[in-house]
């Protein structure tokens, strides 16, 4: 697995070699750098822990500082711990660029979505609203009741309800890379990721299998199809 910190810049489009428009997400990747090393003889398994995006020392508590000095690494924001595939190469203060994915990998995305505030059921759930004539009153865009009387006198959990919307941590899966600039550190995403332009997000390479299908389409030997009864139809009908 390859993975890397990087922060939401924006979305924009890119134009492939047939002039069709990509609608893609600029993510500013790395550089990362490993701040701890975890192996499986001291501590059970193999990771790295990524540390990205400086940082002025009094913005950090002293045990956060401590654990930084003692890696020699200048003090970061973020700290991310990933199971990479060449957890065993890499050391204390290697440097992880944008450069280690390519065009044609498909990744997932973890990002925090955007935060709503406090919202009713309507806008938070998409709930429906009571009618609103004949003295409905005002309870229009209410919960309403939900509950049983004495069995089981209580609420379920899981119902919907007013809350707290947005602000979870959401995965994009299987979204393909479009575009890597080195030199800006720069990673252009097919499609929308989570979280707010300068939200803190995660790549990693996707959990999906990809299949490469070498079927050749042909006529059918089905008899319940129309090709496999008669060739010569199937054949002008798909002309």
């Amino acid at each position: 697995m390859k993975a890397i910190i990087g922060k939401k810049v924006g979305m924009s489009q890119i134009f492939d070699e047939n002039g069709k428009v990509i609608p893609v997400t600029v993510i500013e990747a790395g550089p990362c750098v490993v701040v701890q090393k975890k192996t499986a003889e001291k501590d059970g398994y193999a990771a790295v822990q990524l540390g990205f995006e400086d940082v002025p020392e009094r913005k950090l508590t002293k045990p956060e500082l401590g654990h930084l000095n003692k890696a020699n690494v200048a003090p970061k924001k973020y700290l991310r711990e990933f199971d990479l595939e060449n957890a065993d190469e890499l050391n204390v203060g290697d440097v992880i660029k944008a450069d280690t994915f390519k065009e044609g990998d498909f990744v997932d995305v973890t990002g925090t979505s955007k935060g709503h505030g406090y919202q009713g059921v309507i806008k938070r759930w998409g709930a429906q609203r009571t009618p609103t004539s004949h003295g409905g009153g005002p309870v229009h865009r209410h919960a309403g009741s939900m509950g049983s009387t004495t069995d089981p006198s209580r609420i379920f959990k899981g119902k919907i309800g007013a809350g707290q919307m947005g602000v979870d941590t959401v995965t994009i899966q299987n979204l393909d890379i479009v575009r890597v600039d080195p030199e800006l550190n720069m990673i252009a995403v097919r499609g929308a990721i989570p979280g707010p332009k300068g939200g803190l997000v995660t790549l990693k390479t996707t959990v999906k299998v990809h299949r490469i299908k070498n079927v050749e389409s042909g006529i059918s030997n089905n008899p319940q199809k129309a090709s496999g009864r008669n060739p010569q139809k199937a054949s002008a009908r798909t002309k």
